[in-house]
């Protein structure tokens, strides 16, 4: 349709140019112009006409060159924005005209360009802001190359970089606050003026006097740290002080009107408050030299209690002896006896874990002897209501607990001496080998009581009982043999009983005993009698004489009572077969 429309116009010029030089020739041949005159105006206008068309085609011919031209500019320029922003060269349609090649090249030039130069801008925005968190920071920027245009992966990661500063800024300002404000009441508490630039500057109140950097993160710390420490010191010395000052104010007895010091409450620095205590120890100090021999003698008594704590023999105290019966009442006197009193207090704060072990395994101790003197007294065997049950069961505690506290304490010990080098010391004995004196003198103890218990046993006279007569006998005819306890091997049935009543009635004999159920005859009793006359008896040693005594240990003992107590078994104390 278009090629027609332009191939009619084509025709309508020609139509056109026809009708023009027609109408020329009939105006000239009105005029009456001759023929060479025509031929040269015909040469005008066809010269007129050829120039024109020649300068319209011309002009064509550089449009079209132009635009080629600018295809080709386009395309280099669009090779070069594409390596730039990283993409993936541009590929043109095919059969496309010159022109329609000129306006996509152009267009998707001027979508690059204008993509190239918000990747510029958001880059210097992006460096700009790296560059001052880097100074304030004192870190490293995210690195890009000079002019070259970022991709869209370096601008995230450029991006996120610069978040992770803002962060690390904010963390950092936040802990530089912090410190700054700690820094600034430590020396406001402790009354300590700024003495270096770094105590100035960290009290500024210009924020921005700091780079928050790590070294001076670390610098701050440090200066922290150190006043920390400086306020632990002042601490400490101000404790002693009042300390020092509660002990002399104790010594001297001091009226209670100047006991409001111990009443005001601290001053507002630490400082201040120092000074203050000092002044008043000092001046009971001064009231203490009016009092020396008071003085010294209170302090004495603080170093027995000291050393009956820390359970000093007289080897361990000795030492001091020299000073603590020295009757020269003077300053330096007094002086080795707070150093005395100073050394005994140390010790015993750094020893008390073990002394407390030690206490707890004494009351130990003590409950295992007396539970010891308790079953060697037999009348523990009425009690009611369970009450044996019960001392058993404390027993068997005690008795485990007891090497318990022994492991315990050796360990603790084996670590105090490892730490001081010495030995640790109780009574002027090692602790263990105390511990095991103890042990020793109960065993030795317990087999004192044994023996004692033997040698009664061996001195009690054998029990005897009055003579019988015989059957039919005078008393002063026939002498009756001592009577012997019964015991159940000699207890014969009812049957043997009655045939020996019968064969002895049956004899006739005047001079046959009577034989008594369950008792051999007197002959066999006079021989018996004579037997066991030559050495002395045990109570209720003729019961089960056929029988070894069993050996049985305590410990075999309760647990064989606890055993029968939970059964339907007889507790009697003095049947040996039950038990």
């Amino acid at each position: 349709m278009t090629c027609r429309k332009s191939e009619a116009l084509a025709f309508s010029l020609v139509t056109e140019i026809n009708h023009a030089m027609a109408r020329l020739v009939d105006i000239w041949d009105s005029i009456g112009i001759m023929e060479d005159q025509r031929v040269e105006r015909m040469q005008t206008v066809k010269k007129h006409i050829d120039g024109l068309l020649h300068s319209m085609i011309m002009e064509e011919e550089a449009l079209r060159h132009r635009i080629k031209t600018d295809i080709i500019t386009f395309q280099k320029q669009l090779d070069t924005l594409c390596l730039e922003l990283t993409l993936e060269p541009f590929k043109l349609e095919e059969k496309l005209t010159v022109l329609q090649m000129e306006k996509n090249l152009r267009w998707h030039v001027e979508s690059l360009q204008k993509e190239k130069n918000e990747r510029l801008r958001e880059m210097n925005d992006l460096k700009k802001q790296d560059e001052e968190l880097c100074v304030t920071l004192c870190a490293d920027p995210y690195y890009i190359p000079t002019g070259s245009v970022p991709s869209q992966t370096q601008l995230q990661e450029l991006k996120e970089h610069v978040e992770r500063l803002n962060k690390e800024k904010e963390s950092r300002v936040k802990v530089f606050s912090g410190l700054r404000e700690d820094i600034r009441n430590l020396m406001d508490e402790l009354g300590h003026e700024p003495e270096s630039s770094l105590e100035r500057e960290s009290i500024c109140p210009d924020a921005d006097i700091f780079l928050l950097t790590h070294d001076n993160i670390k610098a701050l710390k440090l200066l922290l740290s150190q006043l920390e420490m400086k306020k632990e010191s002042l601490i400490s010395a101000r404790d002693n002080l009042k300390e020092r000052a509660m002990s002399l104010w104790n010594r001297l007895s001091c009226p209670e009107s100047e006991a409001k010091v111990f009443k005001e409450p601290a001053m507002s620095t630490l400082s201040d408050d120092i000074r203050r205590w000092q002044r008043f120890v000092e001046h009971l100090e001064e009231l203490q030299k009016a009092q020396l021999e008071e003085v010294i003698n209170k302090v004495r008594q603080e170093i027995v209690v000291l050393w009956d704590k820390c359970m000093f023999g007289p080897d361990q105290r000795e030492a001091f002896d020299i000073h603590f019966c020295d009757d020269q009442y003077n300053t330096e006197l007094l002086a080795l006896h707070d150093s005395e009193l100073h050394r005994m207090k140390i010790f015993y704060e750094e020893a008390q874990p073990i002394l407390e072990d030690l206490e707890k395994w004494k009351r130990n101790w003590a409950l295992f002897q007396e539970f010891e003197r308790k079953a060697a007294d037999p009348s523990r065997f009425s009690n009611r209501g369970g009450s044996l049950l019960r001392e058993t069961k404390e027993r068997v505690k005690v008795q485990k607990l007891l090497p318990k506290l022994e492991e315990e304490l050796k360990g603790r010990v084996e670590d105090w001496e490892i730490v001081k080098g010495l030995s640790f010391l109780v009574y002027g004995q090692r602790i263990m080998d105390y511990i095991s004196s103890q042990w020793e003198e109960h065993r030795l103890q317990k087999d004192k009581e044994k023996n004692e218990r033997m040698s009664k046993k061996t001195e009690t006279p054998q029990f005897k009982t009055p003579t019988k007569r015989a059957h039919g006998a005078t008393c002063a005819a026939t002498p009756t043999p001592n009577k012997i306890r019964k015991t159940p091997s000699q207890l014969a049935p009812r049957s043997a009983t009655v045939s020996s009543i019968s064969s002895a009635s049956s004899s006739g004999s005047s001079t046959t005993f009577l034989c008594v159920p369950g008792r051999p005859q007197l002959s066999a009793k006079r021989t018996k009698t004579t037997e066991t006359s030559s050495g002395p008896r045990l109570p209720l040693q003729d019961f089960n004489s056929d029988k070894k005594p069993v050996q049985m240990s305590y410990s075999d003992f309760t647990s064989e009572l606890y055993r029968k107590a939970n059964g339907d078994a007889v507790l009697n104390s003095t049947v040996k077969d039950v038990l």
